[in-house]
């Protein structure tokens, strides 16, 4: 049960956003730009990054809408799911496993970020931007990850719901979408 008074047709962060619409608007804008804006890291990337973090700050609702994306634009379900369970044994390249080990440096403490973490990186041909982008995103899920269970907000159990939502992420990105939220309010009725 959420601490606040939410709309129960939105679980997730989707409720907490719909409640304070002035907030959410720039956190959508950024989480647009650094998802599903203009990178060399493709979306799928992208999205691992906000899997990974999510899966290590425990945030159920977080990880398994981004594993649904992550899923959809890879094209299958092992990726995740490796990099869940041990993102450096995972069938990742170099670059991406370095970067990675940013994210998981940044979801435990941005300070225990390291020359050596970022040497690795770069050496593996990570750009500047790359890095940049991947200590923003890593530090954006921080921030959802606890403002989605410190308000408590609903997290569904079933895998039905985030399939749609991550086709709804994947298709729309993550920009405000009115007329979907009336069509899940139809349905829970």
């Amino acid at each position: 049960m959420p601490h606040i008074p939410l709309e129960s047709h939105l679980p997730g962060i989707t409720g907490l956003l719909e409640y304070r619409q002035d907030t959410a608007a720039p956190i959508r804008e950024l989480t647009q730009i650094l998802l599903r804006g203009e990178s060399s890291l493709s979306e799928a990337e992208r999205e691992l990054i906000a899997t990974l973090v999510s899966s290590r700050n425990q945030c159920r609702f977080c990880t398994a809408a981004h594993t649904a994306a992550a899923n959809i634009l890879l094209g299958e379900t092992q990726t995740c799911a490796q990099v869940i369970d041990d993102f450096e044994q995972a069938e990742l390249g170099e670059k991406m496993k370095a970067l990675l080990a940013i994210a998981a440096l940044v979801q435990q403490n941005g300070k225990n970020v390291t020359s050596a973490a970022v040497d690795r990186a770069k050496n593996a041909g990570a750009t500047d931007r790359e890095i940049h982008d991947t200590v923003l995103i890593a530090a954006l899920f921080c921030l959802y990850n606890k403002y989605v269970d410190g308000l408590a907000s609903v997290t569904p159990g079933e895998g039905t719901f985030y399939q749609k939502l991550g086709e709804r992420i994947t298709s729309n990105g993550y920009n405000r979408m009115p007329a979907i939220y009336e069509q899940l309010k139809k349905e829970q009725a």
